[in-house]
């Protein structure tokens, strides 16, 4: 989680919240749901699932910016990027992903895409990853002015490669946080 769960009662969010809802902040007294404990199940629930739909939905539009399968420009394109990727390139395949894999992945399906775009990268030697680079970069350069192909691959590759490691650490964090938190603030507080 980006944010820390351990909002006081007169955070910024709680205030925002009490604001919003014309609420005080201990509304209603003596009952079980205050609006500081809405605003913090809010904090809570936006930075959990908010980052990992950021972050998957950033994967998709990186391959959005891609040529489309079945397109002819689409057919060129992933053939060349096969050719320069060698079997590595079959982890992001269209044929081999299939048409439902961004589907599951719009859906919360974080780590299979994530898994398949740091395969693809880690298996890729230096002559594959600048060939694909230059393919990538081909493709992107027709639809800017900014820069030129070979530097839009590097660019493109670096993004699916960071984006997808944020996906699967956001996942673990799910899983795995708050017990990893307690250590290290342990750990580091007795440092």
């Amino acid at each position: 989680m980006i944010i820390p769960r351990f909002l006081d009662d007169d955070s910024e969010l709680a205030r925002h919240v009490a604001q919003q809802l014309n609420t005080p902040l201990d509304w209603p007294e003596d009952g079980g749901l205050t609006t500081g404990h809405v605003a913090k199940i809010a904090s809570a629930a936006a930075c959990d699932v908010s980052y990992n739909q950021a972050a998957n939905g950033h994967l998709i539009d990186l391959f959005a910016a891609l040529p489309l399968p079945g397109t002819p420009d689409g057919d060129k394109f992933w053939g060349a990027l096969g050719n320069a990727g060698g079997n590595a390139a079959l982890y992001i395949d269209p044929g081999n992903m299939g048409g439902p894999t961004f589907d599951r992945l719009a859906r919360g399906n974080e780590a299979g895409i994530a898994d398949r775009v740091l395969s693809f990268l880690s298996e890729l030697d230096d002559q594959q990853r600048e060939a694909v680079t230059r393919v990538i970069g081909d493709a992107l350069a027709h639809d800017t002015l900014l820069a030129g192909g070979r530097y839009l691959g590097q660019l493109w590759l670096r993004d699916a490669e960071t984006t997808a490691w944020h996906v699967l650490l956001a996942k673990r964090r799910l899983i795995e946080t708050q017990d990893d938190r307690e250590r290290f603030l342990e750990a580091w507080g007795n440092a």
